[in-house]
């Protein structure tokens, strides 16, 4: 099997000859340590013969200052840190007002696809294509402010419905594009939880969140693409509502928060594919090369019994993640059978 039919294989919750195995963010700093010429994850992704590769959508920046900050195409201001992803710290939108005079980013800008168009040239058929986007909440609370998004879910509903519309329209748009390029999956990354629970009612989670979600299932499916929902947190409280939209696939599963990989597979394996979820806190970035193979083998023992298991991290490889941890955890998922 070559990495396309081996994620098809496992996202059709059958068997492949071994685990898939993918990434959807690497630090630079990781795939540097082995490649030091590297451009960019895709470089470790190919010389590691990784089964998916992919990109996300890209916005601009649009004006940057001297103290690291920046603004970006969606008028957002961010600080940058030592990770892949910028912080946000400042939103643009408090009010219908500020609503009404907003202009969000063009979803036909010729950058917005990234590095999508090349990926499809030389990978299409080869490896699973994912792009990576979101479907509204995020970005919605990036411009508000999530303290103030949340909020407004009680003081002021309809400002957060009609941020929420504004968002989820920019994003379909981009995600059909992207699918029309030659995507074959959709990873959606809105966040929803912490360790410790959602970020939100499980009934706010159906007024405002959930109807957008289903939009954008459904319309990705609509595309002929397949879609990994991807979450940090316990999100065990909305977790049936999150399947009940269809989705293909479920990621991170994160052990620290709480999410038994064991059990998601047990309980929502015969419906979505398990995408996870070897822990890159303390045991990728602390943990000795035995913990790591022995964590790898566990998960796939847990989650890979008659296929459906794709092998990820429990986030991202992030830049405090031991670079040989890493390199452990993907050899032994080469190596140890389903």
């Amino acid at each position: 099997m070559n990495g396309y039919q081996r994620i098809m294989k496992a996202m059709s919750l059958e068997k492949p000859d071994r685990t898939p195995i993918a990434e959807f963010l690497i630090d630079k700093n990781v795939y540097r340590h082995f490649f030091p010429a590297a451009k960019s994850q895709i470089d470790l992704e190919i010389a590691w013969d990784f089964d998916a590769v992919g990109c996300g959508a890209r916005f601009n920046v649009v004006e940057q200052f001297s103290d690291g900050t920046f603004i970006d195409e969606w008028m957002v201001t961010y600080q940058r840190n030592s990770e892949e992803v910028a912080h946000p710290i400042k939103g643009c939108i408090n009010s219908m007002d500020d609503l009404k005079n907003y202009t969000p980013p063009d979803p036909y800008h010729p950058d917005r696809l990234g590095e999508l168009h090349e990926l499809v040239r030389k990978y299409k058929g080869e490896k699973a294509i994912t792009f990576r986007h979101r479907a509204a909440f995020m970005w919605s609370c990036y411009l508000m402010g999530i303290d103030n998004m949340l909020m407004n879910f009680i003081l002021n509903p309809d400002l957060c419905h009609a941020v929420l519309d504004m968002v989820l329209e920019v994003n379909l748009q981009i995600v059909r594009q992207a699918i029309r390029a030659g995507a074959d999956i959709i990873v959606l990354g809105d966040d929803y939880a912490h360790n410790k629970g959602t970020l939100f009612s499980p009934d706010d989670f159906r007024t405002f969140i959930l109807p957008r979600l289903q939009k954008m299932v459904d319309t990705i499916h609509d595309e002929g693409a397949m879609v990994i929902k991807h979450t940090d947190g316990n999100i065990m409280k909305i977790l049936d509502d999150i399947v009940d939209t269809g989705i293909d696939g479920l990621n991170p599963i994160e052990p620290v928060a709480g999410m038994d990989i064991k059990y998601i597979k047990k309980t929502y394996g015969d419906r979505i594919s398990i995408w996870g979820n070897i822990d890159c806190g303390d045991l990728l970035c602390n943990g000795s090369e035995d913990q790591v193979r022995k964590a790898v083998v566990d998960c796939i023992k847990a989650a890979g019994e008659n296929g459906g298991h794709i092998l990820t991290s429990s986030n991202s490889i992030h830049s405090s993640v031991n670079p040989e941890n890493y390199r452990i955890m993907i050899e032994t998922a080469k190596t140890f059978p389903i």
